[in-house]
């Protein structure tokens, strides 16, 4: 029986999420999810399993700057995920990248979280 899309994108973040628990060596995870209209970013610690920050597309400060769903938005939200991780005292993560391929949104939000000083 053929997988439909959505079965697929659990199938590979699955898979993703296993190799980074394996080479993730205690630090926490920079999670991304991307939607048709959004994009969202969690560094989590699955140690104690919890989030340690959040950003979105929808945050107050980044809600009327661009349509939410291109490459300019998801810097903005790579740039807001990394300062707010260097609030919290992370300083080094490990990038999941979900089902998603690291290409166009995934990528631009992760280069600018690099730029705002987070290290992966």
């Amino acid at each position: 029986m053929a997988k439909n899309r959505i079965q697929n994108m659990r199938t590979r973040s699955s898979r993703v999420r296993r190799s980074l628990k394996a080479r993730a060596g205690g630090r926490p995870r920079l999670s991304v999810f991307r939607s048709s209209k959004n994009i969202y970013a969690q560094i989590i610690d699955d140690v104690t399993g919890r989030t340690v920050a959040s950003a979105s597309t929808l945050d107050k400060s980044l809600r009327g700057k661009s349509s939410g769903a291109d490459q300019k938005a998801a810097g903005e939200v790579g740039k807001l995920i990394a300062e707010r991780g260097k609030k919290a005292g992370v300083g080094t993560v490990i990038f999941d990248r979900g089902g998603y391929l690291f290409h166009g949104r995934v990528k631009a939000l992760a280069d600018a979280a690099r730029e705002g000083g987070l290290q992966f």
